[in-house]
């Protein structure tokens, strides 16, 4: 997409980033509370988190977020990169902000020395589907979850 730029956040940019997070849980019909909400942005500014996260821009106007965690793994001395959290405004999917910020991920894993990126998603996100298939390889592993409180 031209004149899209994809830039780590700042302090500055959370009145850009908090409509996008609250599309992205209205989109998994998901509630976070605020104070979690809060919490997460904190944690994307302090150096010492494992957490990143970045906005594409479209002139003046945020239009998607991606969010990453950096994590050990016992089977290479690198780490991994979690994309948790992939969002691009309504009328824009399908135009391209999800790959670029998808490639933002891979070039920040990357260069953070990391031997992996990986994510998942809704078996029924089949526009979001497409895009991965192109992109990345479908492990054909089944997430299980436990949740405690």
């Amino acid at each position: 997409m031209p004149n899209l730029q994809i830039r780590p956040i700042t302090a500055a940019d959370h009145a850009a980033w908090l409509p996008l997070w609250q599309g992205y849980q209205r989109f998994y019909q998901a509630e976070i509370p605020a104070a979690i909400s809060a919490l997460t942005w904190q944690r994307f500014l302090d150096p010492a988190e494992p957490m990143f996260a970045a906005l594409a821009w479209q002139g003046e106007v945020a239009v998607g977020l991606v969010h990453g965690i950096f994590h050990r793994s016992c089977w290479t001395s690198g780490d991994y990169c979690y994309l948790q959290d992939l969002f691009v405004s309504d009328g824009l999917r399908g135009a391209g902000v999800g790959r670029q910020l998808i490639e933002y991920v891979y070039a920040h894993a990357q260069a953070a020395g990391a031997n992996r990126v990986h994510w998942l998603t809704q078996e029924d996100n089949a526009q979001a589907r497409l895009l991965y298939e192109r992109i990345a390889d479908h492990s054909g592993f089944i997430q299980y979850r436990h949740l405690f409180g």
